[in-house]
């Protein structure tokens, strides 16, 4: 069986998995004698890293690869925009921005009267 070039998700992936089975008491896939499991102090993710690189877990990873599309790409055409079509646009938004502004003016006339009433007090 040949060795697989795992990236380091998938690796990572597959040794979550091997040593939360090892956890759960599954049974070890590789001979490890008493006093190495005890110099990796019974680490189930060390012992799932020393099955994964003997290269004995019955794990394969399937990598979709994308579907081949027979039809042909459609050309997207922007439409050019003329500085006669710009300058509309913007003439129209400064006159939505002079009416919001008349607005504001007819909707608060008791600022008006209160710089007044300053302007008194200030020439006396």
């Amino acid at each position: 069986m040949e060795q697989q070039i795992f990236t380091k998700y998938e690796k990572a992936r597959i040794l979550g998995a091997r040593a939360l089975q090892i956890a759960m008491n599954a049974p070890l896939l590789i001979k490890i004698s008493q006093e190495d499991l005890e110099k990796i102090k019974y680490d189930a993710i060390k012992i799932a890293e020393i099955e994964l690189n003997s290269n004995v877990l019955p794990i394969s990873v399937r990598r979709p690869l994308p579907k081949k599309k027979e039809e042909k790409l459609k050309r997207i055409v922007k439409e050019k925009i003329s500085d006669e079509k710009i300058e509309e646009k913007e003439f129209k938004e400064e006159e939505e921005i002079a009416k919001e502004g008349e607005i504001m003016e007819l909707a608060n006339p008791l600022d008006e009267q209160e710089e007044d009433k300053s302007d008194d007090i200030e020439e006396d």
